[in-house]
């Protein structure tokens, strides 16, 4: 039998491991895509590597919440992060036979996306394993903050990297850090059990049965749904940022700016990591994703570097709050033996808006820039402050009903800091 309450040094670990992690795949995105812009000059060009490096994760997320819930979570964490690699490896040798074309990038990241869709659900679900529910919000503040990490540090020592030397240092560097994480979850997974179902439904089953769960609570399943639509906004920001700075920029400005702009992450998961939050969720995730729809078209109104990154660093600096919310009201609403299908149904709902974002966004931002000769920045810049717009109106209008309030109120006693704390410790 293990107690939950000696695990958050597990935990530090873990999210080590999802840090660095962080931090080597934000360096292959950065690189990426300047690379992918310089060859061609066009915002859609970038939007397909990321709709293809995205969309396995999305489509694998269900089945992978199931596997969460059926097997080692740890283990599933180490052969997703382990396996992922060899997409980048894939892409790292094209570069070095001649340069990889545009078929070879998006190859090379679907595979790498194949396999980290094992990782998202049992991450998550390992988090509900290993802490109480006060721990949560400090936790989900600190997940926050490893994932800011691409936004963060990548950018700069990318941007850096990339003054002395090209992208397969970035590729080469992101390599390493897939084997620093398997070994970081290898170490978590020998401290503490196995946690593994106790039942042996069929695979359908399982995944139906999560279905079922996610829609009792009619605020969660409307939670999910409404986040689809703020991932889609947010989803065209994360696109068409790059292209909107770079095209009156440079790369080494790109990376610095980034990195401004994430500051604003940084600051506030540092306040959650050592604060969390302690109640008011609703309240707060409506005001941070109403703010958040204010500096995003901020963002887009400027071609100057300044009101850019200012704008940028209090969108970045919302997310980190909205993001706490979400989870909390989720977790806190879902049984603990469940966690791993729901967090994998959940994903694939609220992340369709993504999909729906990278397939359109970089058409949209090349038609709009060809209107009138204003560019593909300007046409960017235009789709931008439409997607915050947007978020600002859906945030305001939809969070602040009844039944997404009352999930403030009504919790799940499975993973209640009480004798629930303790994990059923098997063999496997």
């Amino acid at each position: 039998m293990m107690n939950k309450n000696s695990n958050f040094g597990k935990f530090m670990l873990l999210w080590a491991g999802e840090l660095i992690s962080g931090i080597g795949g934000g360096l292959t995105s950065f690189g990426l895509g300047v690379y992918i812009f310089d060859k061609t000059g066009s915002a859609a060009s970038m939007a397909l590597v990321t709709l293809l490096g995205f969309l396995p994760t999305l489509l694998l997320s269900v089945p992978a919440g199931v596997l969460a819930d059926r097997y080692d979570r740890r283990l599933l964490m180490m052969i997703g992060d382990g396996c992922s690699a060899l997409g980048i490896i894939f892409i790292l040798v094209c570069m070095i036979n001649g340069g990889a074309t545009l078929f070879e990038i998006c190859a090379g990241v679907f595979v790498s996306s194949v396999f980290s869709a094992l990782l998202e659900p049992s991450f998550r679900a390992t988090i509900t394993d290993l802490l109480t529910e006060e721990e949560y919000s400090k936790a989900s503040g600190l997940v926050s903050l490893a994932g800011s990490a691409r936004y963060l540090f990548s950018p700069v020592i990318a941007g850096f990297l990339l003054t002395v030397s090209d992208i397969k240092l970035l590729l080469i560097t992101d390599i390493c850090t897939f084997f620093l994480t398997v070994v970081s979850t290898a170490v978590v997974r020998s401290g503490i059990g196995t946690k593994v179902s106790e039942k042996k439904e069929a695979f359908m089953q399982s995944m139906k049965e999560g279905f079922v769960i996610l829609c009792k609570k009619k605020g969660v399943i409307l939670l999910v749904v409404i986040s689809s639509f703020i991932t889609m906004f947010m989803g065209m920001f994360q696109i068409l940022a790059e292209p909107l700075i770079l095209s009156f920029s440079d790369a080494k400005t790109l990376g610095i700016a980034e990195t401004l702009c994430a500051l604003g992450m940084l600051a506030s998961g540092l306040v959650l990591g050592i604060k969390g939050i302690k109640g008011h969720f609703v309240n707060i995730l409506c005001v941070s994703l109403i703010s958040a729809g204010v500096f995003m078209s901020g963002f887009g109104l400027f071609e100057n570097i300044v009101p850019i990154c200012i704008f940028g660093f209090l969108f970045f600096a919302s997310l980190p709050f909205a993001n706490n919310c979400l989870d909390y009201l989720v977790r806190t609403n879902i049984p603990g033996e469940a966690q791993g299908r729901v967090w994998g149904l959940t994903g694939f709902i609220s992340q369709i808006g993504y999909v729906i974002a990278y397939s359109v966004s970089g058409i949209a931002a090349d038609a709009l820039g060809k209107t009138g000769g204003r560019g593909v920045g300007r046409g960017s810049a235009l789709v931008v402050i439409i997607a915050g717009i947007c978020l600002f109106v859906t945030a305001a209008l939809l969070l602040p009903r009844k039944s997404i309030r009352e999930l403030e109120d009504e919790k799940v006693p499975g993973i209640c800091p009480d004798a629930d704390r303790i994990i059923k410790q098997e063999p496997g």
